[in-house]
């Protein structure tokens, strides 16, 4: 081994604690910089893949076959930018039944004779494509669990037609749930109903203002009111890259945290290496070695450490990375998802180049420093600052370890700054981490509506076939499982009956479920009409107001996106008895179903779906009435009507929130952990350079415990400042991550869920601080304590 391998290796073991916190800090920086940037490039690969595989429609449009005939809208091919169309193709709404369960909620079907063509081409997951009248294909996120060989009725229609599925298909801009052979579409199609499909592809598509402008360009020539509906494959992409995209803001966040952190970590470490070590580097010019060979021993001495943590960051980035992605790429058809080695191999060579220019530029003063001036230079460091705190200090009414210790920042303000820095960072994250937990508690307690004291839940929704076991109901209500003894039907009007009679009720509504689809995006819609006043159920609003009277309807912000409206705009559901118009007067904060839900009062739906059965009912208690008493009581009532009564709400757990709660936690627990390590780094250097000050201390009467008092407040006016700066710093990190994280899945989040800070949770995380600094001295402090009087004494 060379001699400067010799220097590295015996620094590299020598120093320990600098050597893990070094490690520590790399390998939280490039943990969350790997999953972050792997999610942000990675998490829209399936759905990029499969759409130029497929060439994908990058606008679909549904027309009024009563207002517009199809060659009206073939005409639209020829519009300015567009560079591929297909269509048009026959839709109709329908509502099918499978063999032997009940129906399914409505979905759209479009006539369409192969699967092939320039744009959407549709692909064959199983089966075949339909070639004949009575076939249907159904799509893989179709209301009805396709099977290839079952058999699909449409009872609503004339003559009550019957098709065998015979294949599954899926279109990545989900322009159909089902297909058929273009001659099957006139039993498909009420009298007066149905329409024409369009779709589009554009020479210019990459923003939503390029989509407004070319679908603006292909209805201009066609009848005011033709277009009844529309869908961009920017909605479809982002609604595909949800889940991930949840991730990416708040792994940004930590990921520069990390990195900060790494850099003035590894510029303490090895500045501190450099100045306790200034004999050492005497002797190293002494013997022959140059001002770059000392450079780049220390600057090795801190890439090992460095390189270690990065090897360790980039398994722990994958490990992290993989599952969320690994259901994203199932649902395209990608057979695996690794990490992009662009993504490694940038987070790679940022860090360990970070850390190697951090490093450098803290050696290059050992580079600097004469040989002489190096050799005569001991262990004991200058004693000639701070002297003015020390004095200061000194006059306080404080015992005297206490007043050494506050005075003793000022005598290394550099590596105090550094101490302070770290700590600052930890309570950054800790303020965050906390305030995102409050937040996501505020998003699932808008998703639960668990603002009732008991509940009887719905009755197993009739909405297709249902696998063994318990299913939820509407707003999850538990449904039967196999084995259960069959109940009577749960008439809702006599439950109502009973829970108006039963003493303690206080106020209560219900809510029933139907499905319906809307005009543009495909798929079903739940409509959630109530009974009563339900404003008080914990539904959160984002803007505009409840619903007050017929005919109004609140949504959530996903829903206002896919169709393209806004509060204040109408909205017609279709898939019922008959269509329905709904003014939207409010937005409201709820993810269920992506958000593509409609709130509204019963006698909305009326005349449309007059037997509303799937009721849920949800009641406060009076004051004074105990909950579960009142539930037990209730149930004596309730069990000759089918019905169920339980104490508290119907719940509403995420397995996303979980997932970000214990990832926050981890990562925050990584930079408080090396938060701390760096106190520890400090103090530790500070204790060793005063060696010979403790003894003369120690000699002259100070006990161990107030040695370890001297330590630890050596770091308390650090840990404050840093803990009271790191609260509003994380506060604000707060406020900008949490909107960009429900912006990146569609939803916009009210004050109550961004306002989650308050007075008196402030202050306790302002100490936080203290606490990181506190346990970061402890153990230099205890080695302090323990260091014999003549030993410290005889320490150059």
């Amino acid at each position: 081994m060379s001699a400067l391998g010799k220097v590295v290796r015996s620094g590299v073991g020598r120093r320990r604690v600098q050597t893990l916190v070094i490690g520590l800090a790399t390998m939280m920086a490039v943990a969350a910089s790997v999953l972050g940037g792997s999610l942000l490039v990675v998490s829209g690969a399936p759905f990029d893949a499969a759409f130029t595989r497929q060439h994908g429609a990058h606008l679909s449009m549904q027309f009024d076959a009563a207002e517009v005939s199809a060659g009206q809208v073939s005409k639209s091919k020829d519009a300015e930018g567009v560079s591929g169309a297909a269509g048009p193709f026959r839709t109709a709404t329908v509502t099918p039944r499978s063999a032997g369960a009940g129906p399914g909620g409505p979905m759209t079907v479009v006539g369409r004779g192969d699967p092939g063509g320039d744009v959407d081409e549709v692909a064959l997951l199983d089966g075949r494509w339909p070639t004949r009248s009575g076939e249907i294909a159904l799509s893989s996120d179709a209301p009805l669990l396709a099977t290839p060989g079952m058999e699909v009725a449409f009872p609503d229609l004339p003559g009550v037609p019957t098709l065998t599925v015979v294949g599954v298909a899926r279109s990545v801009t989900r322009t159909a749930d089902a297909w058929v052979v273009p001659s099957q579409m006139p039993a498909l199609t009420a009298p007066g109903k149905g329409g024409h499909q369009m779709l589009y592809r554009f020479t210019d598509a990459g923003t939503a203002d390029r989509i407004t402008a070319g679908g603006e360009a292909v209805t201009r020539s066609l009848p005011s009111g033709a277009a009844v509906g529309e869908q961009s494959w920017l909605t479809v992409k982002k609604s595909a890259e949800r889940d991930t995209a949840l991730y990416v803001p708040f792994l940004i966040a930590f990921g520069a945290l990390g990195l900060v952190m790494s850099v003035l970590i590894v510029g303490n470490v090895v500045a501190s290496a450099v100045g306790t070590a200034t004999r050492r580097i005497g002797v190293l010019k002494a013997v022959g070695f140059t001002p770059a060979q000392v450079i780049r021993a220390y600057v090795v001495q801190a890439l090992i450490p460095a390189a270690a943590g990065t090897v360790l960051g980039v398994l722990g980035g994958h490990l992290l990375a993989v599952p969320v992605l690994a259901e994203t790429g199932e649902v395209y058809g990608t057979s695996s998802l690794a990490i992009a080695p662009s993504v490694d191999q940038a987070v790679i060579a940022g860090v360990l180049g970070l850390v190697a220019v951090t490093a450098c530029a803290s050696a290059w003063r050992a580079g600097r420093l004469r040989t002489v001036d190096a050799l005569a230079v001991g262990r004991t460091a200058p004693s000639g600052r701070g002297r003015w705190a020390a004095r200061l200090a000194g006059r306080l009414p404080l015992p005297q370890p206490v007043a050494l210790g506050l005075a003793r920042p000022f005598a290394r303000p550099a590596r105090a700054l550094a101490m302070g820095a770290a700590i600052l960072f930890g309570a950054v994250a800790v303020t965050f981490t906390v305030g995102m937990s409050a937040s996501l508690g505020q998003v699932m307690k808008a998703k639960a509506h668990a603002a009732a004291d008991v509940v009887v839940p719905a009755p197993l929704p009739d909405f297709g076939p249902q696998g063994p076991g318990p299913g939820p109901g509407p707003q999850g209500g538990p449904g039967p499982g196999p084995g259960v003894e069959e109940r009577p039907e749960a008439d809702p009007a006599a439950v109502a009956a009973a829970i108006k009679a039963a003493p303690g009720t206080g106020k209560y509504y219900g809510a029933a479920t139907v499905r319906s689809t809307v005009s543009g995006p495909t798929g079903a819609v739940d409509v959630i009409a109530f009974t009563g006043d339900a404003s008080w159920g914990g539904y959160t609003m984002v803007s505009g107001r409840w619903v007050d009277k017929p005919g109004e309807a609140v949504v959530p912000t996903p829903f206002l996106t896919a169709t393209g409206t806004r509060v204040g705009d109408t909205v017609t559901l279709n898939g019922l008895a008959e269509p329905v118009t709904v003014r939207i007067v409010g937005e409201v904060l709820d993810p269920r179903n992506d958000g593509m839900q409609v709130f509204t009062d019963v006698s909305t739906l009326k005349a449309a779906h007059p037997d509303l059965t799937e009721t849920s009912h949800h009641i406060v208690v009076a004051s004074g009435t105990d909950a579960t008493a009142y539930a037990d009581a209730l149930n004596k009532q309730l069990a000759p009507l089918g019905a169920t009564a339980q104490v508290g709400g119907l719940g509403a757990g995420g397995d996303m929130v979980v997932t970000l709660n214990a990832l926050s936690m981890t990562l925050t627990l990584m930079l408080v952990t090396v938060a701390g390590l760096g106190v520890l780094n400090g103090v530790l250097l500070d204790t060793r350079e005063r060696v010979r000050e403790l003894g003369v201390h120690k000699a002259l009467g100070m006990t161990p415990r107030q040695t370890i008092t001297m330590v630890i407040t050596s770091v308390v006016v650090t840990g404050l400042v840093a803990g009271a700066l790191g609260v509003p710093l994380g506060v604000t990190l707060h406020g900008w991550v949490l909107p960009a994280m429900g912006d990146s899945v569609g939803l916009r989040f009210p004050g109550s869920v961004l306002d989650v800070y308050h007075g008196a949770q402030l202050l306790p995380l302002a100490f936080g601080g203290l606490v990181i600094a506190t346990l970061g001295a402890l153990l230099p402090a205890g080695w302090a304590a323990r260091a014999r009087t003549a030993t410290a004494l005889r320490t150059e």
